[in-house]
This record gives C-alpha cells, structure tokens and sequence, in this order.
C-alpha cells in the first residue's frame, strides 16, 4: 500500500483492456477470394464463351466478303479469308429491293419507336400517380391484357376493317405498345422523390412540365433501355409484314432476308447476277444478316451502361 495516500497502486491486472478484434466469422467457399487456378478458370470459361459469340459472326461475314470461286473451294461457309471483295455488298445496296427493304425497316423503326416510346411514358407517367382518375381500372386492364389474348384471327379482322392492310401502319400499330414496359416505366417513375414533384408543384409547374424537366431526365437510363427495346422490336419484325402486306415492294428488310435464306426467287438483279455466275448465293444471304445486324450492334455499346441501372431499379422500386 502506499506509505502516504494508503491506497493500493494499480497493478496491471488492472489496467483496463482495450477491446480487441472479433474475429470474422468464416464465409462460404464461393466467397472466397479465388486463387490462380480460379482466375485462370474463369478466364478460360470467358474465352470459350465469346468465342461461341464471336466465331459465328466471323463466319458470316467473312463469307459476306468471299468470292464465289473460294466458297465453292470452301464447300460453303469460309473461315478463313481469301480473296476478300464486296461485290455481294455493291449488289445489295446499288438501289434495287434490299436498297429499299432496308429504308422501309429504318423508317419504321424511328417512326414506330417514337410512337411506342410516346405512348409508353404518358401511360407510365399517369399510372404513376397513385390519386390520378380511373388509376387502378386502367392498370388492371393493362395487366389482364399481358394474360389474356383476342388471337391472330381478331387481330387481323380488326386490322382489315381498319383499313390498315397494305399500309406501313400495319407495321406499327399491332405492336405499338408493350406493357411489361409500361410496368417498368412506371415502376421507376414511382420511384423519383415524391417532395422533388410537390415542390415543383407548389411552384406552379403543371403535370407536363414536370415530366419534361424533372421526370424524364431523371430516368435517362431506363428510357434509354425501353428504347432499345422497341427499335430491336420493330427492326427485327418479320411477322406483321408477311400477314397484313401483300405488296413485295413494302417488305422490310427480314422479310427480303428470309426470302433469300430460304432460297426462294431472290430480287431481280441480285437473280440475274446469281444466274450469271457473278454472285454467289451464300454470300448474298450472308450479306444481308450482317446488313440485318449492323444496327443492333452499332446501338448496343451505348445503351449497355444503362442496363443494369435501367432494368434492375425500374424492376425493382415500387
């Protein structure tokens, strides 16, 4: 004890700890770190998995570029390039019917697109708002209508007595609107700050300027990902056009495309320049899939970012 204060000095025993470090609890073998035959695994797996992707369209389009003499040497598809021309390329755009299937499939993509993306937002944005009249009948029979169908027979009865046959409109309006997009929309629109709106609001902003500057820019990445959507909607549809046209010249360009994939009588000058010995077959129909391909793949590197913030939060949120 201490001679003057007569307390016992404080012993080490005493001294108080500081707390140490839990220990982590042990996690699942497949959250470990991989190691170097993991990583070298998935690469390996990766390297496999675009090679499916990407062999493919080598193929294609390096049989788009051949002559006829290597793919009769080749036995058809070529792999390796030899003798690369675009003969099959010049013949297909110098102005004849693939020219003009393929302006009909981009006029009708930016048109119905447009049309589709119109009518998709001013849905959602209205279903969006939970006080809005007849909100709940009109969502419950948007739903019904993803269950239930009227059939091909009334669809195309509807659409003759319309008087839509035979017109680019028979390309749009069947299919203008999907409603599992809607259901996105909605969802992501649901979603935005509900003070961000009534603010504007008690500012004296009405319905449509609040969608104009507040609501749309807010959901870039998910108008971006229904865009894309509807343009490979209406660019790789083939199956309205072979029902409701009956005129060759109004085709688009999958309709021409199958045509000359299932060899029947091709175009009239790519005909004659097949019949000559000139062209070959194949590396028509291969042009054409690529010429089918070019939007989508020129499109997609720009939506890409916005897929998983588009598709997962409009999916998720409301």
């Amino acid at each position: 004890m201490s001679a003057v204060t007569g307390e016992r000095p404080p012993s080490a025993a005493g001294v108080p700890r500081r707390p140490g470090r839990r220990s982590a609890p042990p996690r699942p073998v497949w959250e470990e770190a991989p190691g170097r035959a993991g990583l070298a695994g998935k690469g390996a797996v990766l390297a496999v998995a675009c090679l499916a992707v990407l062999f493919p369209l080598w193929i294609v389009v390096v049989t788009s570029l051949s002559t006829k003499r290597t793919i009769s040497e080749a036995g058809g598809l070529v792999v390796v390039p030899r003798d690369i021309t675009f003969i099959a390329y010049q013949e297909l755009l110098g102005g004849g019917q693939v020219t003009r299937a393929t302006v009909v499939s981009l006029g009708v993509t930016v048109v119905g697109t447009l049309f589709s993306m119109t009518v998709s937002v001013l849905c959602a944005y209205g279903l969006s708002r939970i006080g809005s009249v007849g909100h709940r009948w009109f969502l419950l029979t948007l739903l019904a209508t993803m269950f239930f169908g009227a059939g091909l027979i009334p669809t195309y009865l509807l659409v003759q007595s319309l008087g839509l046959t035979d017109t680019y409109l028979a390309l749009i309006l069947p299919s203008a609107v999907s409603v599992f997009n809607i259901l996105v929309l909605r969802a992501f629109f649901m979603g935005i700050s509900q003070e961000l709106t009534d603010s504007a609001r008690i500012d004296g902003a009405g319905d449509w300027r609040i969608l104009w500057q507040i609501v749309l820019p807010l959901s870039r990445a998910v108008i971006a990902v229904i865009t894309l959507f509807y343009a490979v909607g209406y660019w790789s549809a083939w199956f309205n056009a072979s029902i409701y046209l009956s005129d060759q010249d109004m085709m688009p360009l999958q309709n021409v495309m199958i045509q000359l994939v299932q060899k029947q009588e091709p175009p009239v000058g790519l005909g004659q320049a097949i019949r000559a010995g000139e062209l070959s077959a194949l590396a028509v129909q291969m042009a054409v899939m690529v010429l089918a391909l070019l939007p989508v793949a020129f499109l997609s590197p720009f939506v890409q970012k916005h897929f998983r913030k588009g598709m997962l939060t409009g999916a998720v949120k409301g």
